[in-house]
């Protein structure tokens, strides 16, 4: 009985991997260690011994630029939490300095009845002068772009971190997280969903800011 198998066929496009992006939403769950329940750390937060920043709305924003360039990269998975103690997985972005050219962030709000959808867009160095921030911090879900990293470090401790913006995931809630982080983090065609933000300094040269009807994001 012959049972040598057939050739195979070549592959179709159905067949071939879809293009690769960052799933941060996903990557922040897995990492939380396996023996840590969500809940139990709501319920740190709660109780102070894992401060958060702010309480997250539950509304995301959308940001994008053609370039990013940044000195001290740092990043790990979080769990951030809405005023109604609602868990929200992020990845958290830190970088000590960052420049970012044609800056581009909105947010889109459905919940206006016979109004329709209200967008609210940002754009910024866009005329020869990038947005430069210090201390910038994002709490993110999804990331796509090209992206470069110079001396890059995967898998540190998240506690161990010293990289980025001073005090980022240092301490004794973020040990055993896991963490990476680099010298420098260079991305062309960013593109972000992201939760939260916020920075030290943020000067935004030739800055727009527009309120309109409709679907109007950044991309």
């Amino acid at each position: 009985m012959d049972t040598t198998s057939p050739d195979k066929a070549p592959p179709t496009d159905t067949d071939r991997a879809p293009e690769s992006h960052i799933s941060w939403k996903r990557f922040a769950l897995f990492s939380v260690p396996a023996g840590a329940a969500i809940g139990g750390i709501l319920v740190a937060m709660a109780s102070g011994a894992l401060a958060a920043t702010f309480s997250i709305s539950s509304q995301q924003f959308k940001i994008s630029a053609d370039e990013m360039t940044g000195q001290g990269f740092a990043q790990f998975g979080w769990i951030d939490a809405t005023v109604r103690d609602e868990a929200v997985p992020v990845a958290v972005a830190g970088i000590r300095e960052a420049e970012i050219v044609g800056l581009c962030q909105s947010v889109l709000t459905t919940e206006f009845p016979m109004v329709g959808p209200i967008s609210l867009m940002l754009t910024a160095g866009d005329a020869g002068t990038p947005v430069r921030a210090s201390d910038l911090v994002i709490d993110m879900e999804q990331m796509d772009g090209d992206a470069e990293f110079d001396n890059i470090e995967i898998g540190r401790d998240a506690s161990t971190l010293d990289k980025g913006p001073q005090g980022l995931g240092r301490g004794q809630g973020h040990t055993d997280l896991f963490g990476m982080q680099s010298d420098v983090i260079r991305v062309e065609n960013l593109e972000q969903t992201a939760w939260a933000a916020s920075a030290g300094t943020f000067r935004l040269h030739n800055l727009s800011l527009g309120v309109s009807l409709g679907d109007d994001e950044c991309f």
